[in-house]
Formats: structure tokens, sequence, C-alpha cells
């Protein structure tokens, strides 16, 4: 089998007054967006990354962030939201931020770590779910390999369409459309669509999807292999829109215990 294709993060397009984390800055500082209620926390958390070299704004609730973007004042890489915000709750926040053109990577910043939690925050588009037990240096980590895999070199931000038979893939917008039709994927879901139609006809682990749908050694779920129900539930998200699409899909085909494989006769044209 062959090994899975290392994924290249999405050029992020901010039509909003936060700028951009691809473009040229003086400072390589990574500016950061921390909102969270909690005083004390927020507080010691915001002197703890400007320590690691990090540029903080923060805010005690969404609504004081989305006023003072409105008015232009913010500068950003990446926006990290608590999940339990008075007024405007984290996970409803997000897609606010996106109605309103923002598309900034966010990562949940929570002491709710639930299954159902971090499958919501995911669902919502979130990059990354952060239990707040595991400190600031590692959300700090998270964020660098984030923010990172964000800047695109210039060559490899043209308008690329990839095709693998019915399917067609748009690296540069994040799209995955089935017989020219969007299937409306989470960004998540199309960088594991992606990882499994880079590899028609080999199976790719579990370990490999999850390793796409966080970073490779991310650990999460009970027991040694608990992250498999994650990758599951994942799968089981995709196989479903892609049936509202076309009700016969089996396209990506299941090696119990091993991993998926998108398969090479199923997925392809006639």
């Amino acid at each position: 089998m062959t090994a899975p294709m290392k994924e290249v993060g999405p050029a992020w397009v901010n039509s909003g007054p936060v700028a951009n984390p691809g473009d040229d800055v003086a400072d390589s500082r990574v500016r950061l967006i921390l909102v969270d209620d909690d005083d004390d926390f927020r507080e010691a958390a915001s002197a703890e990354l400007m320590d690691l070299g990090f540029e903080v704004t923060s805010f005690s609730d969404g609504a004081e962030m989305l006023g003072s973007i409105a008015e232009g004042n913010l500068s950003a890489d990446v926006i990290v939201l608590d999940w339990g915000l008075p007024s405007l709750a984290g996970i409803d926040l997000l897609p606010r931020l996106r109605r309103e053109g923002i598309q900034l990577p966010v990562v949940f910043l929570t002491g709710r770590t639930s299954l159902s939690h971090e499958n919501l925050a995911f669902d919502r588009g979130a990059l990354d779910f952060v239990d707040k037990s595991r400190g600031v240096p590692i959300l700090a980590k998270r964020l660098r390999l984030i923010v990172e895999s964000s800047k695109r070199p210039r060559e490899l931000t043209v308008d690329e369409t990839l095709h693998c038979g019915r399917l067609m893939l748009k690296p540069r917008v994040s799209r995955a459309y089935w017989d020219d039709v969007d299937v409306n994927l989470t960004l998540t879901e199309f960088n594991i669509v992606r990882l499994l139609a880079s590899n028609i006809g080999n199976h790719v682990t579990y370990r490999a999807v999850y390793d796409c749908m966080h970073h490779v050694g991310f650990i999460a779920g009970s027991g040694e292999h608990g992250y498999r129900t994650n990758v599951r539930s994942s799968i089981k998200r995709i196989r479903n829109k892609f049936r509202l699409i076309d009700p016969n899909f089996d396209a990506i085909e299941n090696y119990p215990s091993f991993g998926y494989r998108w398969g090479s006769s199923t997925g392809s044209a006639a």
C-alpha cells in the first residue's frame, strides 16, 4: 500500500476586514483573537501566549469581537473560541463569522470535551478542538501548525481542479462535486475525501484519516483506538452527503479494523 499523501492546508480567503493570514507581513508573530468569558483564564492564557510569541487580542464575548471586526479594528491569523460564551455561544458564533465573510481558521478551546461537542465543532467548520486541561503550550503548537499550513506558497494557489471519475475537487476553495453537484462538505470532510481520492484503490488507515482531520500525533477518544469512533462518524456523514445527490453512492469502501479506500471502479466514470 502506498503511503497516504500529506495534505497541504487550504488558502484562507478573507473578504472581511480581518487580514488574510497568507499576506506578506513584516511581523512574524502569529496574530490571535481569543474569545473567552472567564476573565481570569483569558488574562492568564493571553499572557502565556504572548510569552510564547503570539500577538493576542482578547474579548469576553462574541458580540464585542464582531463589533470590533465591523469597525475594521482587527488583524489576525487565527481565532480561538470558548464554547460557553454569554449571549452567543461559541458554536453559534462560528457560522456567524462565516456569514460575515470571515474565513480565518477557528479553534475551540473548551472544557466541554464530549464526543458530541467535538463532532459538532468539526461539523461547523472548526479546524481543531482543544481541551483546556492540555495547557497553553500544546494549544500554541497546534495554532502554529494551523497557521503555517494555511500559508500556501504562491505557486500552489492556482485554481487547480482535480478529477477522480465522477468526483471533482477544487482544493483552492475546498469544494467537492459529484456529477457536478456541490456535496457541501465541511473543510475537514473535504480533506478526508481528498486524502482517500488521492490514494485511489489503496486503503488508508484510520490513523491516517484521523491525522488528516487534526494533525499527526493528535490523541482523542477513550482507549488505544478510541479515535476510530470519530473517523467512523465522519465517514458516515460524508457518505450521507454524497447519497443525498446519488442514493447509490458506494465509492468509499471500508476495510474492517484497518481503514477506508476510494474504490477504483465505483467512483470512476464509465
